[in-house]
C-alpha cells in the first residue's frame, strides 16, 4: 500500500543572492512609495494655495512660431508639451488636481504594498499560492486603472488652467488615455495573473501527489 504524505506550503529555499535581490527590491519599493507620496503632498499643498502653480500641458499638433537664427527668422514647430504657471487657479482646476494627487498616493501605496507582501511571501519560501495570485492581480488592476484615473484628472487640471489663463480662447489636448498603452498593460497583467494561477494549481496538485 502506497503512503501519501502531503508536504507543507514551502516551495524551496532561496539562495542568498535571490534573498538579497528581494530585500533590495523591498527597500527600493518603500523608497519609491515614500518619494511619490511626499512629492504628491507637496503638490497638493501648492494646488491648495491656488497661486503660482506650474501645470504641465499637452497639445495635439499645435504649431508655434519660434524666432531662430541671427536674422530673427521664424521657425514653425509642432508643440506637444509645455509648462505654464498660473497666477491664480480657479476651484475648477484645483479640485481635480488635488483628486489626481490623492489617487496617485493611494495607487502607489496599494501597488507597492502588494508587491512588498508578495516579496515577503517569496522570502518565506512560497511563490505560488492563492494569496500571492490575489496580491499580483490587486497590484496590477489598481495600477492599471489608478494611473489612468490620475492622468484623467491631470488633464482636467490642465484644461481648466488653460481656460482660466486664456479666457477660453485656447484648447489643450483632449482628455484621454492612450489605448495601446492601456491594452498592453492589461495584456501583461492577464499573462502574469494566469501564470500565478496556473502555478498555484500545479503546486496544489503536486502537493496532493507527494
Amino acid at each position: 500500500m502506497m503512503n501519501v504524505e502531503k508536504q507543507g506550503s514551502k516551495q524551496g529555499e532561496l539562495s542568498r543572492g535571490d534573498k538579497g535581490s528581494l530585500i533590495a527590491f523591498c527597500i527600493a519599493g518603500a523608497a519609491i512609495a515614500a518619494y511619490i507620496a511626499v512629492h504628491s503632498i507637496i503638490r497638493i499643498i501648492g494646488l491648495g494655495s491656488g497661486t503660482a502653480v506650474p501645470v504641465m500641458l499637452e497639445f495635439v499638433d499645435q504649431p508655434v512660431d519660434v524666432p531662430l537664427g541671427a536674422g530673427g527668422a521664424d521657425l514653425t514647430l509642432d508643440l506637444d508639451r509645455a509648462s505654464v504657471t498660473a497666477a491664480d487657479l480657479p476651484p475648477l482646476a484645483v479640485v481635480p488636481g488635488i483628486i489626481g494627487q490623492v489617487l496617485q498616493i493611494l495607487t502607489i501605496v496599494v501597488v507597492i504594498g502588494c508587491l512588498l507582501l508578495l516579496a515577503r511571501s517569496i522570502l518565506g519560501g512560497t511563490v505560488f499560492s492563492r494569496r500571492n495570485t490575489a496580491l499580483v492581480m490587486t497590484a496590477g488592476i489598481t495600477g492599471l486603472f489608478g494611473f489612468a484615473a490620475v492622468r484623467f484628472f491631470d488633464n482636467m487640471l490642465a484644461n481648466a488652467t488653460v481656460s482660466a489663463v486664456t479666457d477660453n480662447a485656447f484648447d489643450t489636448a483632449v482628455m484621454s488615455v492612450e489605448p495601446f498603452t492601456f491594452i498592453l498593460g492589461a495584456f501583461i497583467l492577464a499573462v502574469i495573473g494566469t501564470a500565478f494561477s496556473v502555478g498555484d494549481r500545479l503546486q496544489r496538485e503536486t502537493e496532493g501527489l507527494v
